[in-house]
């Protein structure tokens, strides 16, 4: 994968679009002769790369900071050394691309790690092998074990021996295991000793070291567990703990914080006062917590209603950081992007223009007004602490649903992409400059999924959102109609998966159908609608509860269980 210069000055970035149309294999073919099939394809990028992606954390070479490293979530590690202006990737051709966290050794910044496995807990995120390092500022890299703890939620690498190197792992998402907690090494990555272990539930969320004395580092315990159709965020696992020894004795800390059962916690020290230590705190009564002695004691410093709405989803978020210049100015992230300047107690919404459901900010410790964010729509860069950004379009970090395509000549490619809609765009163009993101057209918006096209009449395109919010777009208006079933008012409503299919019939393409408990049928185009089935799904009340707890509770309906997920029609 690599960028390149398109039309009108953008840059075009690849997104790997496999082949549309391929034969049907023999029941009996080997592997060597399914392999073959695909020998002489090749592959291009077509885009579209505008929208970007999840972006999960942020650094920077601090003598250098036009030196940029950026993880995305699903979509690997990359790096520009020109500020942001260009970008290529650096970790895709690894075993994963599914990233955590990347960090810089400040004294050697050629040497850098990658924790694989996101650690977001979205049920849409994809397990990791392990670290990664490279000791030639990205070129190479090796895996450095930690196999089993398959989401690294932050690496910390000391300031003085880049050999000692500290890894917060969050573990198995779906159930128990045991290679979970806070690893050291101080060998470079030979061999790992597991410092600090709470239980087969609990890994650890965050991790942060004092600036000033590399002994001394808090970890987020973090008991969490995932299953279909609930999320579970939080337990008696959950914690704050304290070493003052590099890892060999570890204390939880108590004094002036919340009693009772905690959630996800982000730590945060203050580089300009390493005393000041921030904690933001999943908690029945949740807030920021500011301690100015180390973390021997505590002050709350907001309520819970600014907590919860500067940190609307603490298990996808909790993200707090401190200005490296002043102690009292305090960036949250979360849904929106919030910034305090008295220590924690009033926060103001800043990053208006920029995509929101923020992960990562890096601040320039010579400029604080130099700010990097990682959002679900990519990257965006600061120069004047917030109040403007320059966003970058020039990666392809999307994260693709699925794909369609119609039969015009040449054929159109659909996309629905995570958090940010439904996207058109030709598989080829006259222009010689090849195919720009321009020529990209939205056609929906929310978290975009299934988009088909009517094969008889490519103006007619199918697609839907989370929840199948389904429309039918109209390439001659550029405009997209609602059409998806809705019951009676007397009747239960319907329930539809997060990712609901949409079927055109190939006997009939006026003729569409969708599925949510029951199987919906549409003759004319989505017009009416009936439903022809009964309810076709296990139908388990269990399954249906909400979602969430025993804290916060979540239903943005991604766990929506007991529903059809994909349908298809007899050719015959």
């Amino acid at each position: 994968m690599s960028t390149r210069t398109a039309r009108n000055g953008r840059w075009l970035a690849y997104l790997s679009i496999g082949a549309l149309l391929i034969p049907s294999l023999a029941s009996g073919q080997s592997a060597d002769k399914v392999g073959s099939l695909f020998e002489k394809m090749s592959w291009r990028g077509i885009g579209p790369a505008v929208m970007g992606g999840r972006t999960v954390d942020i650094e920077a070479v601090e003598k250098k900071p036009w030196v940029i490293y950026a993880a995305i979530g699903p979509s690997g590690v990359w790096k520009s050394e020109s500020a942001g202006v260009a970008w290529s990737p650096v970790f895709f051709k690894e075993s994963t691309v599914s990233v955590g966290d990347v960090t810089i050794a400040q004294s050697h910044p050629d040497i850098v790690w990658v924790g694989s496995g996101e650690s977001t807990c979205r049920n849409s995120v994809t397990i990791g092998d392990g670290v990664y390092k490279t000791t030639d500022g990205g070129k190479t890299w090796t895996n450095m074990g930690l196999k089993e703890t398959r989401h690294i939620s932050r690496i910390i690498i000391n300031p003085g021996d880049p050999n000692i190197v500290y890894v917060a792992a969050m573990g198995h998402l779906w159930g128990p295991n045991a290679d979970r907690g806070i690893f050291k090494t101080s060998d470079g990555g030979k061999t790992w000793k597991k410092v600090l272990y709470v239980n087969e539930n609990t890994g650890c969320a965050d991790l942060a070291m004092d600036p000033s004395d590399s002994l001394i580092l808090y970890a987020a315990a973090y008991e969490h567990r995932r299953q279909p159709y609930f999320f579970s965020s939080g337990g008696p696992g959950s914690g704050l703990y304290k070493t003052v020894d590099g890892g060999e004795t570890w204390t939880r800390l108590t004094k002036d914080l919340p009693e009772g059962t905690l959630g996800r916690i982000g730590l945060d020290v203050a580089r300009s006062t390493p005393g000041v230590v921030y904690a933001l705190i999943e908690h029945k009564e949740g807030g920021v917590w500011r301690s100015e002695d180390r973390g021997e004691s505590w002050k709350r410093m907001c309520n819970t209603e600014t907590y919860r709405r500067v940190n609307t989803r603490p298990f996808y978020y909790s993200h707090i950081r401190v200005d490296p210049t002043n102690d009292k100015v305090v960036y949250v992230q979360s849904t929106g992007f919030h910034v305090s300047t008295d220590g924690g107690q009033k926060f103001k919404a800043i990053g208006a223009g920029i995509h929101s459901d923020h992960h990562a900010l890096w601040i320039d410790p010579s400029n604080p007004l130099h700010l990097i964010a990682g959002n679900d729509g990519g990257v965006d860069i600061s120069h004047d602490g917030g109040k403007t950004w320059l966003p970058v379009q020039s990666m392809d970090l999307a994260q693709v649903y699925q794909v369609g395509y119609d039969m015009r000549r040449p054929y159109y490619v659909y996309c629905g992409l995570q958090d940010n809609g439904s996207w058109a765009g030709p598989s080829a163009t006259p222009d010689v400059g090849g195919i720009a993101n321009d020529d990209w057209v939205f056609i929906g918006g929310g978290d975009g999924f299934f988009t088909q096209a009517d094969p008889n009449d490519p103006n007619t395109v199918y697609g839907n959102s989370q929840l199948n919010g389904l429309y039918r777009y109209d390439w001659r208006i550029l405009k997209n109609k609602a059409i998806r079933p809705t019951a009676g008012l007397a009747d239960p409503p319907f329930r539809f998966n997060w990712n609901s299919p949409i079927h055109i019939s190939p006997h009939d393409s006026n003729t569409v159908f969708t599925g949510g408990h029951f199987l919906f049928k549409s003759p004319d185009r989505g017009v009416t609608w009936e439903i022809i089935s009964p309810d076709l799904t296990t139908n388990d009340p269990e399954k249906q509860k909400d979602s969430g707890g025993p804290i916060t509770l979540d239903n943005s309906g991604a766990e929506m269980h007991c529903t059809i997920t994909t349908i298809a029609e007899s050719p015959l």
